[in-house]
């Protein structure tokens, strides 16, 4: 399929923490956006956060619909209805589900993206290609011995056969894991079975930090799961012996927004897999990166909860990491340091707290 310039544009999931800068990435390079939202106060909010942008994009290029049960046959019907691209960002990340890991996360991220791609295969006519937002989780398998560098070859196949082993009792976080390898299977399957008349490209980025702009208001409790974790460390939540453990891959959420704004602008990305990283991490790199700011970023009090641990060791743990060379080389993505990552992290959640958090963030968190 030729690249795709210009044109309206579906994002599924547009309220979540990637789903929002994805937007804002889409808006700002002159698309026109449709996103999906589970509530009208969701929308409202997405609304409201970029007209706050209007030096950037006219006030009439952001619509949003109501997506409330993405399981439910026929929910995107309406939506893919003439756009050019679809984006399908939601799908489930947390461990909220001992003892219902096929109901709360498997099911919904299969089921879901199975009701999108039907959707655009009946209504969405317009539709030249279809981007969805998977997972490292999805390429790690842990059956490789520690270290592999693994790739957009790779595929997590250990959990996708224990979720049908275990069914509502796989561990969540292994759940979570199947569900990104199950759905995005089902995704390529669709494509090859109907023999659609466009084309499919899929991102797996691993952990995914960066300063939010989704509704994060009313606390810090509101954050999503990774940033949990982020905030976790500078509160206190590490200790000394967890910084030099296996952190995985990291990436920031821009530059996964980036990717698939680029996977839609390049032709070549057809048919293509995307696994978008800055390299691999511990705790250790983060909490370098707080006590080693020069900024004056980093509030003290969150210095003094994160420890300081053995400066510099991070890079002999030895774990696995992912090659993101591809998408740099394919795409031009220009992947932010570690460093960057963290203090643009830092300055968002401190400006968040600063404001009591109110919602939208300021200004100088949307110029991050």
């Amino acid at each position: 399929m030729p690249a795709i310039q210009s044109g309206k544009v579906l994002v599924t999931g547009a309220s979540g923490y990637a789903g929002a800068w994805l937007c804002l990435a889409l808006l700002r390079q002159g698309f026109s956006v449709r996103g999906t939202v589970r509530s009208t106060e969701k929308g409202r909010y997405l609304e409201q956060l970029f007209q706050s942008q209007q030096q950037q994009f006219a006030k009439d290029k952001f619509e949003f619909v109501i997506a409330e049960d993405l399981e439910k046959e026929g929910a995107f019907d309406q939506a893919v209805v003439g756009v050019d691209a679809v984006f399908h960002s939601g799908s489930p990340f947390h461990y909220d589900a001992k003892g219902q890991a096929l109901t709360k996360l498997v099911h919904p991220a299969v089921n879901g993206t199975k009701n999108v791609l039907n959707s655009i295969h009946s209504h969405g006519t317009s539709v030249k290609r279809v981007i969805i937002f998977s997972s490292f989780a999805a390429i790690v398998e842990v059956s490789k011995p520690v270290p592999t560098v693994f790739n957009e070859e790779s595929w997590n196949e250990t959990h996708a056969k224990e979720s049908a082993e275990k069914g509502e009792d796989q561990d969540p976080l292994a759940a979570y894991r199947a569900s990104k390898t199950l759905a995005e299977r089902a995704a390529w399957a669709f494509v090859e079975e109907k023999k659609v008349p466009w084309d499919l490209v899929t991102v797996n980025p691993p952990f995914i930090f960066g300063p939010p702009i989704h509704d994060v208001s009313g606390g810090a409790e509101k954050l999503n799961t990774s940033l949990s974790i982020f905030w976790g460390l500078l509160h206190g939540s590490k200790s000394e012996s967890d910084l030099l453990t296996p952190g995985g891959s990291l990436v920031d959420v821009r530059d996964v927004a980036e990717t698939h704004v680029q996977a839609l602008r390049h032709a070549q990305a057809g048919g293509q897999r995307y696994a978008p990283t800055s390299g691999p991490f511990t705790f250790q790199d983060i909490a370098d990166a707080v006590h080693g700011d020069a900024q004056g970023l980093v509030p003290e009090e969150w210095k003094r909860a994160t420890p300081i641990g053995k400066p510099g060791k991070g890079k002999e743990v030895v774990q696995n990491s992912l090659d993101g060379s591809k998408t740099a080389e394919q795409l031009g993505i220009k992947y932010k340091s570690i460093p960057t990552i963290v203090l643009d992290t830092v300055a968002a959640l401190k400006d968040y707290e600063e404001r009591k958090w109110k919602p939208y963030p300021s200004d100088k968190v949307l110029a991050l």
